[in-house]
């Protein structure tokens, strides 16, 4: 019997990020919208993107949610650590390969540990 498929999420935990990139709502909202176009997604409504977490150091940043037709991809940013951590999630397949590498150079992350789920 085969197994079915319901979908992949791609989780990226990004070290070494430029502080400019994911301090700014401008250019987290960039990233999103271009890689939507990059894995073919299509987003559903506008991103929710807010800074806060200020109880402590490590939580202060953004967060984002982006609903797709076919799930979501939602990131978390430590302003402090520089870090970022990135979840893509659908249950229509997409390139996790270039998904990874364009979310890397974007944030200009140094070091990155990553999974794929097949779900």
């Amino acid at each position: 019997m085969k197994k079915k498929v319901y979908g992949m999420e791609l989780i990226l935990d990004l070290e070494g990020c430029r502080p400019e990139m994911i301090s700014s709502k401008k250019k987290i909202e960039e990233f999103v919208n271009k890689l939507c176009r990059l894995i073919k997604m299509q987003k559903y409504g506008k991103p929710f993107i807010e800074r806060f977490g200020f109880g402590k150091g490590y939580t202060a940043g953004y967060s984002l949610v982006q609903l797709i037709e076919t799930s979501s991809i939602v990131a978390h940013f430590s302003e402090l650590w520089n870090k970022a951590f990135i979840n893509i999630f659908s249950c229509k397949l997409f390139d996790e390969k270039k998904a990874k590498d364009f979310t890397i150079k974007f944030f200009g992350a140094k070091k990155v540990k990553n999974r794929l789920l097949i779900r």
